[in-house]
């Protein structure tokens, strides 16, 4: 039995508008001192009024401060620093608490490596206003992916066919980390119990929020592969979430309420 409730723009009153400084943005970084720069300052302006979280892993080189120099610069920007390389399922955990914590009505999570392009925020934005959680799409009408390889593209693609299949979610981008999240989400999914990392992690969000029969929904975006660093999310890891998914499906400790 789902313990959500479905939520809709037919019918009764209608949403109010969304107000940026309601808006938390949560990017995880490491060693992403090369890239944080223009992503900040992008998200900046096309969301002047946002609130931004970078949460960081211990860098070594150096990013924590160049987002503290940026903080300082632009305003509303914080980082939250971690003694070590913990993962990006955690980091963004911490994203989640925070926003909770400091009464966030809607959360956004980012990569830090410029494939998210922050020129999609308000379209992920204004989705937000008819569903709960609004996923930025690589696959929603076709392949927007540049300058992957045919292999990667190929895993990707299989990898997300088939978390649709055992999952039965309804995006065709179930591992997209680029989204935009409403507290009640995050509230009912019970942050603290999410159990996986990485790929896995941001199947893991959505299916949740869709078990709690929250409304899911897609925007079209162009992923652009990063031009500096090295990509976090490993083959292995795309592998690991072939069983991830259905301990997601069967498992125990889901955190869905009955």
């Amino acid at each position: 039995m789902r313990s959500g409730r479905k939520r809709t723009s037919q019918g009764g009153r209608p949403r109010r508008l969304v107000k940026l400084h309601e808006v938390l943005v949560v990017v995880p970084t490491f060693n992403e001192s090369e890239n944080i720069r223009e992503l900040l300052e992008g998200i900046r302006a096309q969301a002047s009024e946002a609130d931004v979280l970078v949460v960081d892993d211990a860098s070594p080189d150096g990013t924590a401060d160049v987002v503290r120099e940026l903080g300082a610069r632009l305003g509303a920007i914080e980082v939250l620093r971690r003694p070590g390389r913990l993962g990006i399922g955690s980091a963004y955990v911490a994203g989640f608490r925070h926003a909770l914590e400091r009464g966030y009505r809607f959360l956004f999570t980012m990569d830090a490596d410029l494939s998210h392009d922050p020129c999609y925020l308000r379209a992920l934005l204004a989705r937000a206003a008819e569903a709960d959680l609004v996923v930025g799409s690589r696959y929603l009408h076709g392949v927007s992916v540049v300058n992957w390889s045919l292999k990667r593209l190929a895993l990707s693609v299989g990898a997300n066919a088939y978390a649709r299949r055992i999952t039965g979610l309804p995006v065709r981008d179930c591992s997209s980390g680029f989204q935009c999240i409403r507290r009640e989400v995050l509230e009912a999914i019970d942050v603290g119990t999410l159990r996986f990392s990485g790929y896995s992690f941001l199947i893991e969000v959505k299916y949740r929020a869709f078990r709690h029969g929250f409304r899911l929904a897609e925007v079209p975006i162009v992923f652009i592969d990063r031009k500096f660093g090295q990509s976090k999310i490993t083959r292995q890891e795309i592998f690991r979430s072939v069983w991830a998914v259905w301990a997601m499906r069967l498992g125990t400790n889901s955190g869905v309420r009955t």
